[in-house]
């Protein structure tokens, strides 16, 4: 009696055991095939990111000529006709202004970076990084002050930009940029710099913030053109 209670014990205990096995190898096999799925379908993301990233160059590529064909024809139909002549350089002075011609000239470059101070020695953190407010700040300043053309990190800033918070980085256009953030303004360098460097403007709050803040005149600032389409939804032209 005795050696069948102890068998059955026994065989509970390994029965037990082996119930166990079966659950945790499950499981394995579950978490293996999840990760397989994932990688799958993380590469597949990968693969149609590129593809449309292909298209999108090929596209701009095509529009780059188209709109190198069209400079063309307008120069050769303007040619010898002063009235026409007249024309085609307000329509050159209007893209530089809103944006669609790359523009040179002397200004200032402002570059943000988060702080180097230890956040933790600071009662709020997110006070010693570089957010979309304090660029959005600087841009209107520099506005204000009469900058002509304005880019950060290469981005052209257009009547249609939006500077978005996403995270630890900062969408401009839709286009996502990261710290430091390097702003170039074309202007008159002497008014630029006065708007910027004043006694409790916004470079120095930032300072005080213990955000890293250089500026810098320069004579001779590149700012690209802008690669999107302008889209006015609701104004039009008065004719």
């Amino acid at each position: 009696m005795k050696k069948r209670f102890i068998t059955s014990v026994v065989l509970g205990l390994m029965c037990f055991a082996l119930t166990i096995g079966i659950m945790i190898q499950i499981k394995t096999v579950e978490g293996s095939n999840y990760g397989v799925s994932q990688n799958y379908q993380e590469n597949n993301l990968r693969a149609e990111v590129l593809k449309y990233k292909e298209r999108y160059d090929n596209k701009y590529k095509e529009l780059e000529r188209a709109q190198k064909e069209l400079e063309e024809e307008r120069k050769n139909s303007t040619e010898n006709n002063e009235e026409l002549e007249k024309k085609e350089a307000e329509i050159n002075k209007g893209n530089k202004i809103i944006g669609l011609d790359d523009a040179t000239g002397p200004g200032v470059i402002v570059t943000l970076s988060d702080s180097k101070k230890d956040a933790t020695s600071a009662l709020d953190p997110s006070s010693l990084l570089v957010h979309d407010a304090d660029v959005l700040s600087i841009i209107n300043e520099l506005k204000n002050a009469g900058a002509e053309a304005i880019c950060i990190n290469d981005q052209r800033i257009v009547p249609t930009s939006s500077i978005i918070c996403g995270g630890n980085i900062i969408q401009i256009n839709g286009e996502k940029v990261g710290a430091p953030f390097v702003i170039k303004a074309i202007g008159l360098p002497e008014q630029l710099m006065g708007a910027l460097s004043r006694q409790n403007g916004y470079v120095d709050i930032l300072k005080r913030a213990s955000v890293e803040v250089e500026l810098k005149k320069s004579n001779n600032i590149s700012i690209p053109k802008y690669t999107g389409v302008l889209i006015y939804k609701y104004a039009e032209t008065v004719i």
